[in-house]
């Protein structure tokens, strides 16, 4: 994984204060491979709560995540107890790696 620790601090912090304490996160794509080079930061957040609005609570964590990392580039993809199964959900849980 291509994250350093303070990152992977930074990251998981963000979680538990947008999300609560049950969130869960975990980078996929090639910041999971050791041996790629550059690319943004996607990361998987997961929470068993009904998020009344998810289009706010991803705005919370992509400006808390741009605040902590810096300016760079960062994909968010959130489910929560009422986010129907997607693809990408399985693509991400399957490869990701848990912070």
């Amino acid at each position: 994984m291509r994250l350093t620790t303070d990152q992977v601090q930074a990251i998981r912090q963000t979680a538990q204060r947008v999300l609560g304490e049950g969130a869960r996160v975990s980078v996929f794509g090639s910041r999971a491979l050791d041996n790629r080079k550059g690319g943004d930061i996607d990361l998987f957040f997961e929470t068993d709560a009904r998020l009344v609005n998810r289009a706010k609570v991803l705005c919370q964590l992509y400006g808390a995540l741009t605040l902590a990392l810096g300016d760079r580039k960062i994909d968010v993809i959130l489910k929560d107890a009422n986010t129907p199964p997607a693809p990408v959900f399985d693509i991400a849980k399957r490869t990701g790696i848990p912070l």
